[in-house]
């Protein structure tokens, strides 16, 4: 059974970046926006570590920490702070409240995966000799997963959370075509509502992204059925 992991922030955005990290190392995760919630879900989920997400602007990350610290539902678990730039006074109310680990953001994903894989006694993804994470490609255009790097012709490309998603699930069968409800399916959290146009204003980020690095790939749309990435000959 894959081991699941709390992520506790109010920032869809980070969330989604979050859960993907944890998501190709192999945990899964469950958002929660506040302490009340994370207890809620310790009812009915059975969490191996929780992610708390700590904002410049939030005073709350702190008291979040010492109520989970406190609820025999949660006191167990290895609670992580990522503290936003500019919030480093936060580092002693967490540690007063019992955090058993903070970061400030932007942390590496391997730093984050290899802390929480420490704290649960887990080996680290690849000792078997296994498992390396591994490179998608097509054309020039590659795609590390366990590091959530994207490169086209050798130069890093920079994306975020939901390009890299809509990308990786192309890129994993070039040809393929996605249909708008699968690439939402890959790229968003289930519990947020997504409309096609929405869908298709991330594609044409994407495409923009892919335009100067990787001419060769091209993001093809298919006219009432959806997208797919297709390698142009020359």
């Amino acid at each position: 059974m894959k081991p699941l992991v709390l992520i506790c922030s109010q920032d869809a955005e980070l969330y989604m970046f979050l859960s993907h990290t944890l998501e190709v190392d192999g945990f899964t995760t469950e958002p929660a926006g506040g302490a009340k919630e994370a207890l809620a879900l310790a009812e009915e989920r059975e969490f191996q570590a929780v992610v708390l997400d700590c904002g410049p602007a939030s005073i709350t990350g702190s008291a979040i920490c010492a109520r989970l610290k406190r609820d025999p539902r949660t006191c167990g678990l290895p609670v992580i702070a990522l503290i936003a730039p500019g919030a480093e006074n936060q580092h002693l109310g967490l540690l007063k409240a019992g955090i058993d680990e903070s970061f400030v953001r932007p942390i590496a994903p391997a730093k984050l995966l290899d802390c929480l894989r420490a704290k649960l006694a887990l080996p680290k993804r690849g000792s078997n000799g296994v498992e390396n994470g591994g490179w998608l490609s097509c054309s020039g255009l590659e795609m590390k997963l366990d590091a959530h790097r994207v490169r086209g012709n050798g130069h890093d490309i920079h994306l975020g959370p939901i390009e890299f998603n809509l990308l990786r699930l192309l890129l994993g069968t070039p040809g393929k075509v996605f249909t708008r409800d699968e690439l939402i399916g890959a790229a968003w959290p289930p519990n947020i509502h997504v409309g096609a146009r929405t869908v298709d204003v991330h594609i044409s980020r994407l495409r923009k992204a892919l335009k100067d690095t990787s001419p060769r790939c091209v993001i093809r749309t298919v006219r009432s059925a959806g997208y797919s990435l297709e390698e142009m000959d020359g």
